[in-house]
């Protein structure tokens, strides 16, 4: 039989087609989603992630701001920016790129930007809102997981979902959302006893850890959603996930690929959090 693959690039360029409709209906209201992303340094791969998300700001027609700063900017300069950019009414969402200098505090970043804009979620306040069911900006990655899971026409209430990683970026906040979709949830890590006999009990499972294809198909009970949410660089210089694709391709009944699962909603759920943040700023029902 072999697993239904998850494409995660036909998903966002799905929702892609309807964030484009929406800012097109937000615009005959004269309002226009604003995106201000924040570079500090010259970290390669966090170049990469910006210049794409600028690109996919022009696809749609959010207005875009990108501040390249150098790597020896200091907090304090970093605070007074994004001081401005909360005050600053074309922009609706923030996003300052990690992982930053090491001179500078990143709890301190992340808390300084105003929990309205907060587009990545990351804001403790959002984190406590998912956490109690307020409304709010929801992580990027996990809520594309969720939308992945949904559109693949899996239907999440009364399944047992198995989270592997604990991580605040992934792990946690894609556990409470599959709890808010009324899953029962069981999260495992590190220090976790019998992980492969909990894992197998799974119909969805997530994986996030950041180890190359740790997850084989005896964690994996047949028929199950398999999410892998990981991204790794293999000494060739290919992509490989947490989750080895190939032993897991027969046993799994739904199944994420590495590159072009995960990755393409990250940057689609950023969009759409930056349009929810921009209807909610003008009292325009979400």
């Amino acid at each position: 039989m072999g697993a239904h693959i998850i494409e995660g690039k036909k998903i966002s360029e799905q929702i892609r087609g309807e964030l484009l409709q929406e800012v097109v209906n937000l615009k005959a209201k004269n309002v226009v989603p604003g995106l201000a992303v924040v570079l500090v340094g010259e970290d390669p791969a966090s170049k990469v992630y910006v210049g794409s998300k600028e690109k996919t700001c022009i696809e749609l027609g959010i207005y875009s701001e990108v501040h390249r700063l150098p790597a020896e900017t200091s907090e304090q300069e970093l605070l007074a920016l994004i001081d401005r950019l909360n005050n600053q009414s074309t922009i609706n969402g923030i996003l300052v790129q990690l992982p930053l200098p090491k001179h500078i505090n990143e709890k301190a970043v992340i808390d300084a930007i105003s929990v309205e804009k907060d587009v990545d979620g990351f804001h403790p306040q959002s984190v406590g809102n998912l956490t109690i069911g307020d409304d709010s900006l929801l992580p990027c990655t996990p809520a594309g997981v969720i939308e992945l899971i949904k559109r693949s026409g899996v239907d999440i209430a009364g399944k047992h979902a198995v989270v592997i990683g604990r991580s605040n970026i992934v792990g946690k906040p894609v556990a409470m959302l599959l709890l808010r979709e009324n899953a029962t949830v069981t999260i495992c890590h590190s220090r976790t006893a019998g992980m492969e006999e909990i894992a197998k009990q799974a119909d969805i499972l997530v994986v996030a850890i950041g180890r190359t294809k740790a997850i084989d198909s005896r964690y994996v009970k047949p028929g199950a959603v398999v999410i892998d949410v990981g991204i790794n660089r293999l000494p060739d210089g290919k992509l490989a996930g947490d989750v080895d694709y190939e032993s897991c391709l027969e046993t799994a009944g739904y199944l994420t690929p590495v590159p072009g699962g995960v990755g393409p909603m990250t940057i689609t759920m950023l969009m759409s959090n930056t349009i929810t943040a921009a209807k909610r700023a003008n009292g325009i029902e979400v």
